[in-house]
């Protein structure tokens, strides 16, 4: 919610920049992402909520760019934050070259369970990854939630034989992901189990924990309201953490690496190099990995690449009335 120094509506629509950026491949269905940005005191912020997402889920979206934008971040525990590739759906032939696009990263998060997609594509598609990757490349798999316990279960015991460093939600429940844990440790097959929608679109995040329902958190800073929000659910659910983006232009990666920063403990590279998955960005230069890592700190926003990247009135006017109802929606939950 807008903390009390934060401005009016007023001010904060007077900032709103909307871009739309092409992708380079098609990533959760989307091949133009747009984004809002926000500018205050603290630098900027992102708000860039899928359009499917209802104001509820979108508010704590607004919530964590204004803390960016009116707020900043907590001090940082250390300057650099390791990153993952990123591998999309893809066929194997190009596994290659997506993977050359990250520089220095040693682990690469590979999508699953992609519509349309079989389990015989993703064993292709992994097996092209552990190629090009060697035998010291970390791996690890994301199915958002696209499979039920069953069919879980027989795909991670194909894909364990890559090596993998886990799942990242495999089944779309908390009572999938307890009864999928089960499940694996009696078929003998050791992959551990990341929690991603389970806590970043759940009332109740900290279940995931309370229920044995994970090894892994995946935290992400728009989704939970912010980087101290983020923070605290952390800390709560008790389990190592890895940070994520949400398809991000430069802005909203900052944010994330602010979270990974501020973090105790940090076992697992992040997911925050995403920004190589788009044509272009809002920043120059852009948040992306140099020797597998991104240095912490503000992006550098580029006056003339968001005039480049400008979406068209009709766009601008759509996200001017979705701030306005989300910035409703914190208002109530303030009160």
């Amino acid at each position: 919610m807008p903390a009390p120094d934060t401005p009016g509506l007023d001010e904060v629509l007077a900032t709103l920049r909307v871009v739309q950026i092409p992708m380079r491949v098609r990533f959760r269905g989307v091949m133009v992402r747009e984004a809002a940005l926000l500018e205050g005191p603290a630098g900027w912020g992102e708000f860039a909520p899928f359009p499917e997402y209802d104001d509820t889920e979108s508010s704590r979206w607004l919530a964590a760019a204004l803390e960016a934008a009116w707020l900043g971040w907590p001090v940082p525990q250390r300057s650099c934050v390791p990153v993952n590739a990123t591998v999309p759906a893809v066929a194997p032939d190009e596994v290659a070259s997506v993977l050359a696009r990250y520089d220095g990263c040693t682990t690469a998060k590979v999508k699953v369970a992609e519509r349309g997609h079989g389990l015989a594509d993703d064993v292709s598609r992994v097996a092209a990854v552990r190629d090009v990757m060697g035998p010291s490349g970390r791996i690890r798999v994301d199915a958002n939630g696209g499979w039920d316990v069953a069919q879980a279960a027989q795909a991670l015991s194909r894909l364990a034989a890559y090596g993998l460093e886990y799942a990242e939600q495999p089944c779309a429940s908390v009572d999938e992901l307890v009864q999928l844990r089960t499940l694996l440790a009696r078929n003998g097959v050791d992959v551990l189990v990341a929690a991603d929608e389970s806590i970043r679109k759940a009332s109740d995040p900290l279940r995931v924990a309370r229920e044995g329902a994970a090894d892994v958190v995946v935290v992400k800073v728009a989704p939970l309201g912010g980087v101290r929000a983020a923070l605290r659910i952390a800390a709560e659910c008790g389990l190592p953490a890895v940070v994520s983006s949400a398809l991000d232009t430069s802005v909203g990666i900052a944010a994330g690496v602010a979270l990974a920063a501020s973090l105790p403990d940090l076992p697992f590279a992040c997911g925050l190099s995403t920004v190589e998955l788009m044509a272009g960005d809002v920043a120059s230069p852009s948040l992306v990995p140099h020797g597998g890592e991104i240095r912490v700190g503000s992006a550098d926003v580029d006056e003339a690449q968001l005039e480049r990247w400008a979406a068209p009135t009709d766009r601008r006017d759509w996200w001017v009335e979705r701030v306005r109802r989300c910035w409703e929606v914190l208002g109530a939950d303030r009160g």
